[in-house]
């Protein structure tokens, strides 16, 4: 019997900040699936900032999404219909087929996921044991080369990414823990959570603040932000420091070339090493990354904290939510209850 879902497609191509109107709703359906397939409800599904990149005609590292067909990201589900004994019904799953409330898909883009205990939603697995785990565990770990006892500056720390990244620092032996965020509130989670120090960059410079919270200097930064946030990084970094360029939201929605740092010139003299990444050229560092970081969820060492918003219809507004700041940890749009 066909199954109909609802999915969000891209209608325009934003200039500048996106608005609702840049998308809408349809109702699609599924036909039952054949072999080698399966129909899987869509739980929880995750909405990230890289995702601005594709509403954009452009090559990158991520296609475009097209537009007038759904968009695609990470989600996790229960499969509810099969036609392979390799994926019953009651699977728990994570795939690419999210802005949607059902999926028809072959088996092998299932990933099967594991139940979680201690009160952990499986939206978890769209977080800290997803994509921002293993982007915040790379960066910091292989990218930075982050060593016991070194100072780290984070921006954009209250984020999913920034967020455990600080963590991890703290348990893998930083000496001093720094984040940047947009709200008194979240200044205030961060040290909840373990940073040292944290700052409101809307309180006035990065460049004034970030040296006050740094006395003696970063010898890691993890950028998230990039604008002011990376030029007042460069001129704090020690010799040798090392800058993970993750992301630059602060420039996502800019409509002109986003001017680079002015000091520069810092990375020559202090032989400094800053590195762009993209997480999907560490898929071989799952298998390190999950086992250590459940354990720390499990135990409470790490605070995964989630902003939940709830329908299909309420995910475009989420999204656009992420360049407000509206978010504090992982922003995950719920479309259907965890199975209990």
């Amino acid at each position: 019997m066909p199954t109909i879902s609802r999915e969000v497609h891209l209608v325009n191509r934003p200039q500048g900040t996106p608005t609702p109107q840049d998308f809408t709703i349809v109702e699609n359906e599924l036909p039952d699936p054949g072999p080698g397939e399966v129909l899987v409800r869509n739980i929880a599904m995750s909405v990230d900032p890289y995702m601005r990149g594709r509403m954009n005609d452009v090559e990158s590292y991520s296609p475009p999404w097209q537009l007038n067909q759904v968009m695609e990201g990470s989600v996790v589900g229960e499969v509810v219909a099969s036609g392979t004994a390799q994926v019953p019904v009651g699977t728990l799953v994570s795939h690419q087929q999210s802005w949607r409330e059902f999926a028809l898909l072959p088996e092998r883009q299932a990933r099967r996921i594991e139940p979680l205990g201690h009160g952990l939603p499986l939206s978890v697995y769209l977080g800290a044991l997803g994509g921002p785990g293993l982007t915040a565990w790379v960066g910091l770990l292989e990218v930075a080369k982050f060593q016991p006892g070194e100072t780290v500056f984070v921006s954009g720390a209250a984020g999913a990414v920034g967020s455990l990244v600080g963590q991890f620092a703290q348990l893998k032996g930083a000496g001093r823990v720094i984040g940047s965020a947009g709200s008194a509130d979240k200044v205030t989670w961060l040290t909840e959570i373990g940073f040292d120090a944290a700052f409101n960059y809307h309180d006035g410079p990065v460049s004034e603040q970030l040296p006050k919270a740094a006395p003696d200097g970063i010898d890691v930064y993890f950028d998230n932000v990039g604008g002011e946030h990376l030029e007042a990084s460069l001129t704090a970094l020690n010799p040798f420091g090392r800058v993970a360029l993750c992301g630059g939201i602060s420039t996502y929605n800019f409509t002109e070339p986003a001017p680079g740092p002015n000091n520069l010139g810092q990375a020559i003299g202090k032989q400094l090493t800053l590195q762009g990444f993209i997480v999907s050229s560490y898929g071989h560092l799952w298998k390190q990354m999950i086992p250590e970081v459940r354990g720390w969820l499990e135990s409470g060492e790490v605070q995964a904290r989630e902003t939940v918003v709830e329908g299909l219809d309420q995910a475009t507004g989420a999204l656009l939510g992420l360049f407000s700041g509206a978010n504090t940890g992982k922003m995950v749009v719920r479309l259907a209850p965890d199975p209990e």
